[in-house]
């Protein structure tokens, strides 16, 4: 991870984002994840619309993928990374439009891989209380997609933000940021999770507020040391000499010059978050029935996995969860693959 975040070796423009085609980033990435998070965070107030919100997401995943493989063809890690993480991505954005059963109707319990219980064929068999284990795992990364990207999010631009003052400022401002930084470091990450929800309360806007206090000081640690080691660089004094305002040099100068290494440190960063939401669900902390989820599934069946016969609803979520994990770490492997060849 050190290497990845060292300022020498950040990724270049044209293996993350090429300026020509920034923008077309951006706008595709927010045609998914506003559908998405307005679907699974506002479905009851957005009504009869639900049914349809997601549709401009599908296409604008399978152009955002097909982007991605193109600028990272160069890396086959990167380009295996980006097919599981948009494959999860496009399962969320179509789920309710596949021909698959409705995740919390109970049908037939315990019924095994590929069983015909009632007229109906489960796939992946059925959970202990008699739900379709195929639609129920589809179905569940649609929350943790969601409030995994919503709270790394939030915490890079807490982090971002603190760092960059901390970094450019320096003084009082550094002195105080720091402090408070190693306060939150000091403390082990899952017991923080823990005490926040405890006092918050068990809700996914909980979980964003626990992963943005817990993840942010990191994040400003790295933001900061690049702050540092490119605030003496000519261009920064160019700005200075121009007159420019710290608040413009900061955002404009500084943190454009910072992204190789925080997109690197955000792949990383949202497979750690995927981690910590699955098992602050399995505790009973993070994300609530009724809609499935993959941690409330592996908590479900931790008790019916005994039998050795009924380990599938153990397994299938496990599988599903390690390989959106296995995909944020490879994609996050192969642009600073991509980096060094560059």
């Amino acid at each position: 991870m050190t290497t990845a975040l060292n300022p020498t070796s950040a990724p270049s423009v044209r293996s993350l984002a090429p300026s020509s085609t920034g923008s077309r980033i951006i706008l595709l990435l927010l045609l998914i994840y506003v559908p998405l998070a307005a679907y699974v965070m506002f479905g009851p107030q957005i009504g009869a619309l639900k049914h349809y919100v997601l549709i401009p997401a599908i296409p604008a995943v399978l152009v955002l993928y097909g982007m991605a493989v193109r600028a990272w063809r160069d890396s086959t890690i990167a380009v295996i990374g980006a097919t599981l993480v948009f494959f999860w991505l496009l399962i969320a954005v179509s789920a309710p439009y596949l021909p698959i059963l409705d995740p919390n109707k109970p049908i037939a319990p315990y019924a095994l891989p590929g069983a015909v219980k009632n007229g109906v064929t489960f796939l992946l068999g059925s959970d202990l209380r008699g739900r379709d284990m195929l639609s129920r795992t589809l179905w569940g990364c649609q929350r943790v997609l969601v409030w995994g990207i919503t709270a790394t999010s939030i915490a890079y631009v807490v982090g971002a933000t603190f760092g960059l003052v901390a970094g450019y400022l320096g003084g009082w401002w550094d002195e105080i940021l720091s402090f408070i930084s190693n306060v939150l470091l000091s403390f082990p990450v899952m017991v923080l999770f823990i005490l926040i929800l405890n006092y918050l309360g068990q809700s996914g806007f909980n979980i964003v507020v626990a992963v943005t206090i817990s993840s942010a000081p990191a994040i400003m640690r790295i933001v900061r040391g690049l702050t540092l080691d490119m605030r003496t660089r000519d261009y920064i004094f160019a700005a200075q000499t121009r007159g420019e305002h710290p608040l413009w040099i900061m955002m404009v100068e500084l943190l454009p010059n910072a992204r190789g290494p925080l997109i690197v440190d955000a792949c990383l960063r949202l497979g750690y978050t995927t981690v910590a939401i699955t098992t602050l669900t399995f505790l009973g902390l993070g994300l609530q029935p009724p809609d499935p989820d993959w941690g409330l599934m592996i908590k479900e069946a931790a008790t019916a996995a005994l039998v050795w016969k009924f380990t599938y609803m153990l397994v299938i979520p496990s599988i599903a969860v390690s390989s959106l994990i296995l995909g944020f770490n490879l994609m996050a492997d192969g642009l600073r693959e991509l980096s060094l060849k560059d």
